[in-house]
């Protein structure tokens, strides 16, 4: 076997590893970042930063908070779009293109923990105990639908790893079935529904924390209308069909019965 084949099959591999490995990282620490849970366990070391701890003048904050919510929706949606796609792997191979954006957003989520500049006027608190103790709750019962979602799907396809085993093992890319598996039968974005929960479930509401949840939840929305364009153009009228079955994040019954349709999914 030609060794430098092998060597370049084992460096996609780890490379995907890396990149997987920052997004964990990112993730959980989005979570202690958003709901401040780093001061509630008593880390107060620099390294562990929370949206709401600490207040900024607003002439400063709000300039630098949006710029840095700005990166990474540019970041997200650009590199996400199919003709960007095409592009880029006319550069990065095809089998690292997953996991490069993945690498991508880690580190404008990493820029955004270490620059976020906090708002501490409070917009509500919420003092009770118990009040306080459902709404972290909500908030943890939104992360946990996020990463269920990803689960539901195809995980490893959705941060790149399975891209990368099928380059260590030189395993032709068989494409990603579309289904509406649990979650994906309620709502046609989870996991997008899980980030709004997670962010505007919270007993204290800061200034900056508010604008936080508030610019996510506009990007999710013009973000939705991205994807759901390249959906429709790889599935078409089999993807019309899922949208007219399935609400787009409010999980109401819909009004025509679910049947299982005939389209794949991400």
């Amino acid at each position: 076997m030609d060794s430098n084949n092998t060597l370049k099959r084992i460096a996609f591999w780890a490379y995907g590893l890396v990149c997987y490995a920052a997004f964990l990282v990112t993730i959980v620490y989005a979570i202690g970042f958003v709901g401040n849970f780093w001061q509630a366990l008593g880390w107060e070391r620099s390294q562990f930063r929370s949206m709401d701890v600490g207040t900024t003048p607003i002439e400063q904050a709000l300039p630098v908070d949006a710029a840095l919510l700005g990166l990474f929706a540019v970041q997200h949606s650009v590199m996400a779009r199919v003709g960007f796609k095409r592009w880029w792997t006319r550069i990065v191979p095809p089998a690292l293109e997953r996991s490069t954006f993945v690498l991508c957003a880690s580190l404008c989520l990493a820029l955004l923990y270490w620059q976020w500049r906090p708002l501490g006027f409070t917009v509500w608190q919420v003092s009770s105990g118990i009040s306080s103790f459902v709404l972290i709750g909500v908030s943890l019962a939104g992360w946990l639908i996020v990463v269920l979602s990803t689960f539901m799907i195809d995980h490893a396809e959705l941060f790149g790893l399975r891209q990368v085993s099928r380059a260590f093992r030189e395993v032709p890319d068989g494409g990603v079935g579309f289904s509406t598996p649990a979650f994906y039968r309620a709502v046609r974005h989870p996991i997008y529904l899980g980030f709004i929960i997670a962010f505007w479930a919270t007993p204290i509401m800061t200034m900056g924390h508010l604008f936080f949840a508030a610019a996510t939840t506009a990007y999710i929305l013009i973000a939705i209308q991205l994807e759901e364009r390249d959906l429709i153009a790889r599935y078409g009228e089999s993807y019309r069909a899922y949208r007219r079955q399935v609400r787009m994040l409010l999980p109401v019954p819909s009004r025509k019965p679910i049947v299982p349709l005939p389209i794949t999914k991400r």
